[in-house]
């Protein structure tokens, strides 16, 4: 059946004008203008005129296991999509009618999941709600989906993964998550107290010396008024560094006494990673800005474009 729908579909362009897309199903469907805009970098699941592109893996994600779930699904809607066809057949209904009903009405339940405008803007995330849609934004809660009462009667019932399978690669990832953010944090405390303090620090002596020398020159205050807000706002940078530094490091060792994957996982997420990350990056950030070239160990962000 399918196979006689595919031999009538055709996506090959018409010779006379190449952007349309050339249906020919009984004339029942009119032609279509192909897509033209640039939707695959907007869209995590993007149709790009005569295919659709699948681009919501990370760039160092492996696509095995997205793919494996994409084929489940469409296994699964292939079989649902001839039971449902072969119905109205059995009541009377032609072949081709059949399919174009159920096509129809695969049209019009999918809407809900169609959106024109940018796919990682805050206008999805409120669009999304407003239709009742799932947006979860971390990853051990979007993990989840590995092991609901849906995902294991897909797999299940199409003889892809077993019940302990499934939780087993839910177990995985998670446990792959935790020892990213676990190496990250680690990896920053290091950088932080290795690398940015240490010149931070010597800069803010260089400073302090400055400033004392004028003073001790018998200059006004107005002589050093600059100089003297820089060491404020370095020595801020710096506390903040040292004290956020800190506390993550303790959060991490908190995080680690739990016992429960993915109880520890949600722990590395909101507690070290989406409470100090940011920050830490932030005054370090500050902290490249006002410390000198010469007195700073890394390259600085621009220096990796432009310079040096």
């Amino acid at each position: 059946m399918l196979a006689d729908v595919k031999e009538r579909v055709t996506d090959e362009m018409d010779e006379t004008d190449e952007s349309m897309l050339k249906i020919d199903i009984h004339k029942t469907i009119p032609e279509l203008l192909m897509d033209n805009t640039d939707r695959n970098r907007t869209s995590p699941f993007a149709f790009t005129g005569n295919k659709f592109e699948f681009r919501a893996v990370g760039s160092t994600a492996n696509c095995a296991n997205p793919m494996t779930i994409l084929n489940s699904i469409v296994a699964e809607t292939l079989k649902q999509f001839k039971k449902e066809v072969d119905s109205l057949i059995e009541k009377g209904e032609k072949k081709e009618i059949a399919i174009m009903h159920i096509i129809r009405q695969y049209i019009v339940d999918s809407e809900k999941v169609l959106f024109e405008g940018d796919g990682y803007s805050e206008a999805w995330a409120k669009e999304a709600e407003k239709r009742g849609l799932a947006n979860v934004k971390t990853t051990p809660l979007a993990l989840d989906a590995m092991v609901t009462e849906k995902a294991k009667k897909l797999f299940e019932s199409n003889d892809i993964y077993a019940h302990n399978e499934l939780e087993a690669r839910h177990e995985i990832e998670l446990e792959k998550y935790i020892k990213k953010v676990q190496i990250e944090s680690r990896i920053m405390g290091e950088l932080a107290t290795s690398h940015i303090l240490p010149p931070s620090i010597r800069y803010q002596n260089l400073l302090a010396n400055n400033i004392r020398g004028l003073k001790e020159a018998g200059l006004s205050e107005s002589a050093y008024a600059n100089q003297k807000q820089i060491l404020e706002k370095l020595s801020e940078h710096i506390n903040k560094t040292s004290d956020l530094v800190e506390k993550m490091l303790l959060a991490r060792k908190e995080s680690n006494n739990i016992e429960n994957t993915r109880d520890k996982a949600i722990a590395y997420q909101s507690k070290v990673k989406d409470t100090y990350f940011d920050a830490i990056r932030y005054h370090v950030d500050k902290l490249e800005i006002l410390v000198d070239d010469r007195e700073w160990y890394l390259p600085k962000y621009r220096e990796m474009l432009f310079l040096r």
